[in-house]
């Protein structure tokens, strides 16, 4: 048995809470997975993790196990990156999470961009909305866009995700445009997120802050649904430029309320601490901050 690759298909198992999920994260089978545990527990003599035809969860033992087996494995991590880095060459495998829409639309491009700069590295994407943990899911780099709260985590910048409000020019001269927030009453809203009983739309501008009951015509959790929505002209939407940009840009959408703001967050790279920072998450990091900046292709033009 190898205890090393052991060690570190057991850290996965628990981290991505069973069998199945650890050995898609890793490229295995789920009958080479399991080998592996059982090689393990017989190894040490002692049971890791409760198994049931519905969940898995460690052992008070496992647990314990997990979190020796992981500070190991990410002391030879980092022992490793030390030594690679001396020729400053990203290599191995790079593991990224990213939110659906940036990933689909921007991120991807750019990553197929910086694989092809760097042949020995493998990329592992993982697009998903949710705010996963980083450090339990084993992930190199994720790109988050939202306030930050505080943690353990280091934030980077990477580019401005300003908010802008639009609709379609046909969809504007069939129903009027909305010069000020409380305008946007008399109007259909497409309304990112899940739909309350009563929802608002915060504006900022003039006269200070203006909270808006909207009339949500379509609700939904993907930006780029709301957009097609808005380029059909069923109502007026409220989406990052990452999203609306090149629809701005060739006047199949155009801006409402442009002495108003919606809000603005920012994209940052999250990446665990470490005394070694792999060459392959520095190199991809800059790589974006360069790629994006601080004026980025979709807010050229409006």
């Amino acid at each position: 048995m190898d205890k090393f690759a052991a060690m570190e298909v057991f850290t996965q198992v628990v981290s991505a809470g069973g069998f199945s999920a650890a050995a898609r994260r890793m490229g295995l089978s789920r009958s080479a997975v399991s080998k592996h545990i059982a090689e393990l527990e017989s190894d040490i003599g002692v049971q890791l993790l409760f198994r049931t035809t519905r969940k898995m969860t460690p052992t008070e033992a496992g647990l314990a196990y997990f979190e020796r087996c992981r500070a190991i494995l990410d002391d030879v991590a980092e022992t490793e990156a030390a030594i690679s880095d001396t020729d400053q060459r990203p290599r191995g495998l790079l593991r990224v999470n990213a939110p659906m829409s940036f990933g689909i639309l921007h991120l991807g491009p750019a990553v197929a961009d910086f694989m092809l700069a760097h042949p020995q590295l493998q990329v592992q994407m993982n697009l998903d909305d949710r705010f996963v943990d980083p450090v339990a899911e084993g992930f190199d780099v994720t790109i988050r866009i939202a306030e930050l709260d505080d943690s353990s985590l280091i934030a980077r910048r990477i580019v401005a995700a300003r908010m802008a409000v639009s609709a379609a020019p046909a969809y504007l001269a069939a129903h009027g445009t909305p010069l000020v927030p409380d305008d946007l009453r008399d109007h259909d809203c497409l309304h990112y997120g899940n739909l309350p009983s009563s929802t608002h739309w915060r504006l900022t501008g003039p006269g200070g802050a203006h909270r808006v009951p909207i009339r949500a015509r379509m609700c939904t959790n993907n930006g780029q649904v709301l957009r097609d929505g808005a380029v059909a002209g069923l109502g007026i939407c409220a989406l990052p430029t990452f999203i609306v940009g090149p629809e701005l840009q060739a006047g199949r959408l155009a801006t409402v309320l442009p002495d108003y703001t919606f809000g603005e967050s920012t994209v940052h790279a999250l990446y665990a601490p470490s005394r070694y920072l792999a060459a392959k998450v520095r190199l991809f990091i800059d790589f974006l901050v360069d790629r994006f900046g601080d004026r980025p292709s979709w807010d050229l033009v409006e």
